[in-house]
């Protein structure tokens, strides 16, 4: 069954794009939940000409996400947080306090869109983090933690 996403769906496409699934996944929850569309004849014309007219804008977004992915390259990011004795932090820091710590730095980025590299950030040091800005840009940044 051919169904048309509306959203992005997990382990399976982004939005507006054409997939291939089983007739009872399709049926029962992607097309219930407004997930996605069925593929008909009339609904593929439609998603053509969307597309068609999306693409010109997408190209414009690459080129602003890719200039936004060589300045965050370069930016040094720190991030304050409470020490205890070894240099152990109280809690751990998460992608909201890098996101924050970005936009203080002047760039806006959403906290689902960075993910660090180690499961949890436990102690002062250095880590790095990734940052997907689009589907085919992602920079990978450095940040510090520090004791306040």
């Amino acid at each position: 069954m051919d169904v048309i996403l509306k959203t992005n769906v997990e382990h399976l496409g982004e939005k507006d794009e054409l997939v291939t699934v089983k007739a009872g996944y399709g049926r029962n929850y992607l097309i219930p939940q407004g997930k996605a569309i069925l593929a008909t004849a009339s609904a593929r014309k439609m998603h053509e000409e969307t597309l068609r007219q999306r693409s010109h804008k997408a190209a414009k977004v690459l080129e602003e996400a890719k200039a936004l992915a060589e300045k965050i390259q370069d930016a040094s990011i720190k991030i304050g947080a409470k020490v205890g004795e070894g240099g152990k932090i109280f809690g751990s820091v998460n992608t909201v306090q890098i996101a924050e710590a970005l936009k203080e730095a002047g760039y806006e980025v959403d906290r689902k869109a960075i993910s660090i590299a180690t499961d949890t950030i436990k102690e002062v040091g250095s880590y790095k983090a990734t940052v997907k800005l689009q589907k085919e840009v992602s920079v990978e940044i450095d940040f510090e933690v520090v004791g306040e």
